[in-house]
């Protein structure tokens, strides 16, 4: 009889019973949830302000243009302070990763019952907390400055890099594992000649991706005090500087833009 089929009639059906009112069931509490948002949306919601946006976006668009490209000369350090933050935030977070992936991974940790959760938590905080929440945080306990930044991309990097990497590392050939061990080597031995070599171009690509990631939060912590070109950012917008917020529009865009074809091509030329 196919899968799915009826017993009583004998016909074939894509679904059975349960499994259709199931479906139904989900597609249900689907509109009952879009419903209740949506009235959530339209209670705190002033319409008039949605009704004038157009017009407040055209004014502000003016004001924005023409650009004032002689601001260019402040921007280049706040931008190099930005790509600073990036890359020595994701290296950083990288290293605290790194240990805690094969902790993590159930091939390779050396306690599944204390190490692994303890791992696994570690994990899933970074992930759980942005990294513009990381610099608020940080800001407030060890001041303003690119300090702040740093700590803060490295807490966010954690997550992300430690949670493919073990990944990784748990999907990886067992029989090259086992062919190294049968040569009498230890724990240490397995690692760097078994496992390493399998993970490494994973492991290369995952990291240049969270750094081309990074470079675009970056550019924004500044608005919180993290130093960077979100600071610079940050002064144009409380002084209503339209004119220099464009300009430092399109210099984040093409920074972001330049990183993104970067990323592309090193993780190309590796995996």
């Amino acid at each position: 009889m196919p899968i799915g089929s009826n017993a009583a009639d004998n016909t074939w059906s894509k679904h059975t019973r349960r499994g259709e009112w199931m479906i139904w069931g989900g597609w249900f509490a689907l509109a009952v949830v879009f419903v209740l948002s949506w009235q959530v949306m339209n209670e705190r919601t002033i319409w008039a302000f949605v009704e004038d946006a157009p017009r407040q976006g055209a004014d502000l668009l003016s004001r924005s243009w023409p650009p004032r490209w002689d601001y260019l000369g402040n921007l280049w350090q706040p931008l190099w302070d930005t790509l600073n933050m990036a890359t020595l935030g994701t290296l950083l977070g990288t290293a605290m990763a790194v240990p805690l992936a094969f902790m993590a991974a159930r091939n390779t940790s050396p306690s599944l019952l204390f190490l692994r959760p303890v791992a696994l938590f570690i994990i899933v905080a970074s992930r759980s907390i942005n990294s513009l929440i990381w610099a608020l945080l940080l800001v407030a306990i060890i001041g303003p400055g690119i300090l702040a930044g740093i700590i803060a991309i490295a807490l966010r990097s954690i997550g992300f890099v430690g949670k493919l990497l073990y990944e990784s590392i748990e999907e990886i050939d067992e029989t090259q594992v086992e062919a190294v061990r049968a040569t009498g080597a230890g724990q240490l031995q397995l690692i760097d000649y078994a496992i390493v070599p399998q993970v490494l171009p994973a492991f290369v690509g995952m990291t240049i991706f969270r750094w081309d990631i990074n470079i675009r939060e970056s550019t924004i912590l500044g608005l919180v005090g993290a130093s960077g070109i979100g600071l610079q950012l940050q002064g144009s917008l409380n002084t209503l500087a339209w004119s220099q917020v464009s300009v430092i529009f399109a210099v984040i865009l093409l920074t972001v833009i330049v990183a993104e074809w970067v990323s592309s091509k090193v993780r190309r030329a590796i995996i």
